[in-house]
């Protein structure tokens, strides 16, 4: 077989792509299938809305559909930057991304993943993020 990647290139591969299927427009929808994949069964998501409030990834992609696609034509993020922290099959993963709403709004976000090595591969068991104010500089950690 070809080389095996290694676990930091799994990381930034998982990472990475993470946000692609969430992506929608008048013309394609999320897959939300996909998204799923990333995931353990049970990981929690939690968004930048304080006080936190934790949601399972159907509990996510329930608001995401019902709120989000409600109120936005079309939506993308894609992961700019990220730092890893890993030991054996732990892994903590800061990251920044790029928020792309209905073609014009652009914000950015801070994600910080937990990420554990399970079936021969790394999945999410926990996202938290938080939204960066506007002029707020990049942690230079992500820059």
């Amino acid at each position: 077989g070809g080389l095996s990647m290694s676990d930091e290139d799994e990381i930034r591969t998982l990472i990475g792509d993470h946000f692609e299927p969430m992506r929608w427009s008048e013309r394609t929808q999320p897959d939300w299938d996909m998204f799923r994949q990333d995931f353990l069964p049970e990981a929690l998501l939690i968004g930048a809305a304080r006080p936190a409030q934790p949601r399972s990834v159907e509990g996510f992609i329930d608001r995401m559909e019902t709120v989000a696609r409600a109120n936005i034509d079309s939506f993308e993020e894609h992961t700019h930057s990220m730092t890893i922290l890993r030991f054996g099959t732990v892994a903590v993963v800061l990251a920044l991304s790029k928020i792309l709403e209905n073609g014009t709004t652009e914000n950015r976000d801070i994600s910080a993943y937990l990420l554990v090595k399970t079936h021969g591969r790394w999945m999410i068991a926990a996202h938290a993020w938080d939204q960066m104010a506007e002029g707020e500089l990049t942690p230079p950690q992500l820059r």
